[in-house]
């Protein structure tokens, strides 16, 4: 048995864990609630210890005054304590909203790297290594397990989902965008599994970018297979003409509402699901600042049970919303290369 690319799979599992452990800026909270929620908020990545730094600089007790100053025993506000922290990665956007600004203090607006990229570059790489051997596999049928799992996938998500519903002269030219999805949502799914992990899909941002793809595929598909004017025509039923001023932009809001539906659905999914694993934890601390230490120890093995129980269901979760994200693709694209079926 080839154990190389089992060996490189498991290499980029854990190397993606631990350089987000290694450079990601470190929660922390007076309320362990905080810092354990603070787990479904996407982290920095920040050189050395910066990050703990730049989070403990507020909070340097003033020094010692004269007697008779002014604001005896008062804290004093340091200008390097508002100093902005060191990114590992980080791209001046002065064009973006502040929202998208990862640190008040600095002068312009930045687009910082965060553990998120890490693991969706994980998961590009885990795609390449698992499916290195699938194509030669198809044509010769000599495998190893990997290869003929992930082939086996590969083939299910054509013949079961693609091929179904778009045809096969059609399915077979958007197949590889249909795969890459399929795979790409699954694989970063899965990896928020793992303890010392982040979710990328728990993103709204990431599972935003994934629906736009999705609308742009089917815009710029339906203008090709229709024709750019014929395109916009069918997208409006036939209708009285009185009714045309409530159609049209019922129908524009509705082909924005679909990739709004898929950027929500495989978000709030995720997010719920982590939410239900860290409240279940959350509930050791509950219990030891209620009820004291001896409490939660009596409490641990039923907590930490359902909490097992939850990832247990999460895995599948996992599975379902690469599926269920994937196949809404399938349809809304469909739908829009033939809007009469």
């Amino acid at each position: 048995m080839n154990l190389l690319r089992p060996i490189l799979v498991l290499a980029l599992i854990v190397g993606a864990c631990f350089v987000s452990a290694r450079f990601t800026a470190h929660h922390s909270a007076d309320d362990p609630f905080i810092a354990l929620y603070s787990h479904l908020v996407p982290a920095p990545l920040v050189t050395g210890d910066h990050g703990e730094a730049a989070q403990h600089a507020n909070t340097e007790p003033a020094p010692a005054t004269q007697p008779g100053d002014e604001g005896h025993g008062a804290a004093v506000d340091h200008p390097e304590s508002h100093a902005p922290q060191h990114y590992l990665l980080s791209v001046p956007a002065d064009w973006a909203p502040a929202a998208f600004d990862a640190d008040p203090a600095t002068a312009g607006t930045q687009l910082v790297a965060s553990n998120l990229q890490i693991f969706q570059l994980c998961a590009v790489l885990l795609i390449f290594v698992c499916f290195s051997g699938v194509p030669s596999y198809l044509k010769t049928g000599k495998g190893d397990y990997l290869t003929k799992l992930f082939a086996g996938f590969a083939l299910w998500v054509r013949d079961e989902m693609v091929y179904p519903a778009m045809g096969r002269e059609t399915g077979k030219k958007l197949l590889p965008y249909f795969l890459s999805l399929f795979f790409f949502v699954m694989f970063m799914n899965l990896l928020g599994l793992i303890p010392g992990s982040a979710t990328a899909t728990a993103s709204i941002f990431v599972t935003a970018g994934l629906a736009i793809t999705t609308l742009i595929m089917m815009v710029i598909g339906g203008m090709i297979v229709q024709g750019p004017v014929a395109y916009w025509k069918h997208l409006v039923p036939h209708v009285p003409i009185a009714l045309l001023p409530l159609m049209i932009p019922l129908e524009l809001l509705g082909l924005v509402v679909k990739p709004f539906a898929l950027t929500v659905r495989l978000f709030a999914n995720m997010t719920g699901g982590h939410m239900v694993v860290l409240s279940f934890m959350g509930l050791l601390f509950f219990m030891a600042r209620g009820a004291g230490e001896m409490a939660a120890y009596a409490t641990s093995p039923l907590v930490v049970g359902f909490a097992v129980f939850i990832m247990i269901i999460e895995s599948f979760v996992a599975l379902l919303q690469a599926y269920v994200f994937t196949m809404l693709s399938i349809m809304f694209i469909q739908a829009s290369f033939h809007p009469e079926h």
